[in-house]
């Protein structure tokens, strides 16, 4: 009894030698080869414009105007370029108001986001006519000069860092991902905590939300990404200069071509030289800082989208 069952048991072994044995068709060969050459060519078409411009940073300016062509190296190594940057108080000043809005937005996009995402996966009375009407705002608004009269004239939020954060408090797309997440949790947890006399927001602060670390991480991910790249918000309700973020700033220096705060100390035919430094070195101090968080959350991407994007 003992011996079939040991031949029982070592049956399949065979059966799973002979299935990893099987050779692979040469279309499904042709067809990796041929994927793995296309992402390829993406990665190289997404990364070199970034590295182009890194190389070109980091380069003499009067052997960069002169450059047709790849980048491959810098030419002729220099830091100049960065130290203009980084004297320009508008740099800093920009910089400064980014992390304020950043951290106040983030803060509280994410906190309305969780209370009515979590409102949204209990159970009540028209929660199907609510979620409609949610979802009607993704397709359908009332375009640009209605928003700047109700935030301007109306709100009285003009000249104020509030006239970036409070217009845009919930995104559509974050609210249903995390709606999502949050009905995923196992409805015993709330059920016993009620029992254990535990308000909504006690539910909500002690138990939703420590289980839902991905898709806040990736909140956090969404919300301070679309704060820092902002600009045109900023262009539309601040009229100080003072409180212009770093994205306008780098607008100013890169469309506008205002870099002669930058230049002072440069002769005249040097200043068209610099000024491309400037530029290129701007746009890298303007980048880099949010390239940094990433892979700090990256763990939680993948993982926090799906979990909320797929409900079973």
């Amino acid at each position: 009894m003992v011996n079939a069952n040991t031949e029982k048991l070592a049956a399949p072994a065979p059966l799973a030698s002979r299935r990893t044995g099987i050779k692979e068709p040469l279309s499904s060969r042709l067809f990796d080869a041929t994927n793995a050459i296309v992402l390829l060519l993406l990665v190289v078409a997404t990364v070199y414009p970034f590295y182009y411009v890194l190389m070109a940073s980091l380069s003499d300016s009067d052997s960069l105007i002169s450059q047709r062509g790849l980048l491959l190296w810098p030419m002729g190594f220099n830091l100049d370029a960065y130290d203009r940057v980084m004297a320009n108080p508008n740099i800093l000043t920009g910089y400064r108001n980014t992390l304020i809005i950043l951290v106040a937005g983030t803060t509280f996009n994410l906190i309305m986001t969780a209370l009515g995402a979590y409102a949204l996966s209990r159970k009540f009375l028209l929660k199907r006519t609510i979620m409609m009407g949610i979802v009607f705002t993704m397709y359908f608004g009332g375009g640009l000069i209605p928003h700047f009269l109700l935030v301007n004239n109306w709100l009285h939020m003009g000249n104020s860092f509030m006239a970036l954060i409070i217009p845009g408090a919930v995104s559509t797309w974050n609210l249903i991902v995390m709606r999502t997440s949050f009905e995923g949790i196992p409805e015993n947890l709330v059920e016993s905590a009620k029992i254990d006399g535990c308000g909504e927001f006690g539910i909500l602060f002690r138990i939703v939300l420590p289980l839902s670390m991905p898709v806040i991480a990736v909140m956090i991910l969404y919300y301070g990404v679309g704060y820092w790249n902002s600009w045109f918000g900023a262009m539309l309700f601040l009229q100080n200069r003072e409180m212009f973020p770093l994205q306008l700033i780098l607008r100013e220096i890169l469309v506008q071509n205002s870099t002669e705060s930058m230049q002072l100390g440069s002769s005249a035919g040097d200043q068209a030289a610099i000024g491309e430094s400037i530029k290129y070195a701007t746009i890298m101090v303007a980048t880099l800082p949010i390239l940094f968080v990433y892979p700090f959350l990256q763990k939680y991407f993948v993982k926090g989208v799906m979990v909320g994007a797929v409900k079973e």
